[in-house]
């Protein structure tokens, strides 16, 4: 496992303006409604709504809110034809980049990908094209506020977890995708509270950007991203010195 921490990047999301929460929010209730369409509203027998759960509660969504998205999606009010769809492509210097999009157009999020890239010293590419540089895992961050180290590793290898790292502040805990529910739900009945929880993509390896320009167009271009309302996640192998 690659010794990069995301926590520091994790951190300063975490620090966003109210506006940017709410966002967020809005982003993984979209996930969340095209979760349920394709298998339901019950957690139990819904992974993929289960393992957004996580991710809304780590993102200090509140209750109501996820019971309010949940109830909506079960009565078919919200009747936008959402689609998810995976954008890949080069930031400044090769930086790899794989964007997941749920759009209602894609002919408009397709647009809207590309004028990103262009704009910023990429290009968009052929789905594929940068995705076998990423390996798919599970990652949940707890932070280190006076936690038993030791403990921590035994019960996370103890629900299966394949790696864990001690990064500054916090442990980064990574779990094959499958196995990443029930990491989560073992680790919560243990009493652990996440600063994050999610499916993610590790690069095999990392870019770093050594020309200034190169360095305000990658920050743009994830600016740009993050600021549009059908991208849902990015991942990219740029060694950002200053997350």
């Amino acid at each position: 496992m690659s010794g990069h921490s995301k926590w520091k990047n994790i951190m300063h999301k975490k620090e966003k303006t109210d506006l940017q929460r709410a966002k967020i929010f809005t982003k993984i209730g979209k996930e969340m409604t095209i979760a349920i369409r394709e298998g339901g509203p019950d957690p139990a027998s819904n992974s993929k709504l289960k393992d957004l759960i996580t991710k809304a509660k780590s993102n200090n969504v509140p209750n109501d809110n996820i019971e309010r998205i949940i109830k909506k999606a079960s009565g078919g009010d919200d009747t936008a034809n959402y689609e998810t769809l995976n954008y890949e492509g080069y930031g400044p210097s090769g930086v790899a980049v794989i964007v997941e999009a749920t759009t209602d157009n894609r002919n408009r999020t397709g647009a809207d990908m590309r004028h990103y890239f262009d704009k910023f010293g990429g290009n968009l590419g052929q789905t594929g094209c940068v995705s076998y540089l990423f390996s798919d895992k599970g990652l949940i961050v707890i932070e280190d506020d006076g936690i038993d180290e030791e403990k921590l590793m035994d019960d996370a290898l103890s629900a299966g977890a394949e790696d864990i790292l001690s990064e500054e502040g916090a442990f980064e805990i990574y779990t094959a995708p499958e196995d990443f529910s029930n990491v989560c739900e073992y680790l919560e009945n243990a009493g652990y509270k996440f600063a994050s929880a999610e499916q993610t993509k590790i690069p095999a390896n990392y870019v770093t950007l050594t020309e200034e320009d190169d360095v305000t167009k990658m920050n743009r271009l994830l600016e740009m991203l993050e600021d549009n309302d059908d991208v849902m996640n990015v991942w990219h192998n740029w060694e950002n010195e200053d997350e």
